[in-house]
């Protein structure tokens, strides 16, 4: 019985392709403008001592629209796991106070992961901003995914004196908060199967870990002794088929970090050589999916192009980047070679 009615549905679901529902997001990833913040913490514990389980007290300031600072408490912690082990600088968990948000810009935030800069050189500046335009390229071609907010960070080290370090960084919104936007529930489970996946959107999502070259993910299965899904959040209700959706992005082409490399079972030289990785199964998608990006290929362009803070060069190399993926997929011969024939 319970196969009959996801086929059902399913089937509706996909007569309606990629339709997509603009549920706004929280207040503050509805604004794309950089917010300046200003980060008090014990910085020096943070970096050394790197503690994923207890949180260490601090305060988040900025300026409201009304001139005035507006300040929280905070606590922070470290998190992640490859960047965590390998950064000078760990990736933070931020855990606000709703008592004190309500009312405010991060009215309704709580637990917020910012993303910051792996090392101090401006080189891995870059690499936040490169990250950063990953996820909102994302947006551009679907609403159903992770909303992020720029910020430019001073980050005061209250264990040392002297003035602090200004850096990019962005707040990515919290898997509950997309939950709610769409009437779903964070899915904790061990691994899930191809088939359980609504298939338009998982190919979509495939599509454009092509786009940025992106091979370090898995829908279905994460990491042994650890939770689904590698570098993809599965949501659900219980009735349609599951939502994946996917975060991340630093081992990928387009951010082209320093540390970043290839696994080695996928044979490619490089983390900019793209290999698409989508399922066989839904290659029947395949053509709207790169209608969307076809679409939204001027949206995409304009993001690169505004973006505030890339070097020049940066720039350059993004637009050719993303120039050899609409080179690809407007030839019908490419598009055989490198995305039907080499589905998973």
């Amino acid at each position: 019985m319970y196969r009959t009615v996801v086929i059902v549905i399913f089937g509706f679901l996909a007569a309606s392709a990629l339709a997509d529902v603009n549920e706004l997001p929280d207040l503050l990833f509805q604004d794309d403008e950089t917010l300046p913040v200003t980060i008090t913490a014990p910085f020096t514990t943070l970096v050394r001592e790197r503690p994923k389980d207890d949180y260490l007290p601090g305060v988040l300031e900025y300026t409201g629209t009304d001139g005035t600072t507006v300040k929280f408490d905070l606590e922070v912690r470290t998190r992640g796991h490859f960047r965590h082990r390998t950064c000078e600088y760990p990736p933070l968990s931020l855990n606000l106070k709703k008592s004190q948000t309500d009312g405010t810009l991060f009215d309704k935030q709580n637990k917020l992961k910012l993303v910051i800069h792996c090392d101090f050189s401006e080189r891995y500046e870059q690499v936040v901003l490169r990250e950063y335009l990953a996820y909102r390229i994302l947006n551009a071609v679907t609403n159903m995914s992770f909303r992020v907010r720029l910020l430019r960070v001073t980050y005061v080290n209250n264990e040392v004196t002297g003035g602090g370090q200004v850096r990019y960084g962005f707040l990515i919104e919290h898997k509950n908060r997309l939950a709610k936007r769409y009437d779903l529930k964070d899915l904790e489970i061990e691994r899930t199967t191809v088939a359980s996946i609504q298939a338009d959107r998982l190919n979509l999502t495939s599509v454009f870990a092509f786009l940025i070259g992106n091979t370090d993910f898995s829908p279905i299965a994460g990491p042994p002794d650890d939770d689904c899904c590698h570098n993809y959040v599965l949501f659900g209700n219980d009735v349609d088929p599951v939502i994946a959706i996917p975060y991340d992005f630093d081992q990928s082409g387009f951010v082209d970090a320093p540390y970043a490399s290839p696994n080695q079972r996928f044979r490619i030289r490089s983390v900019r050589q793209r290999l698409y990785r989508g399922r066989c199964v839904n290659n029947e998608h395949v053509p709207a999916s790169l209608r969307r990006f076809r679409d939204r290929r001027d949206s995409i362009y304009a993001l690169i192009n505004e973006q505030e803070g890339l070097y020049p060069r940066v720039r350059e190399n993004l637009v050719r980047y993303i120039d050899k993926f609409y080179d690809l997929i407007d030839d019908p011969k490419k598009v055989e070679r490198k995305i039907i024939k080499k589905c998973v």
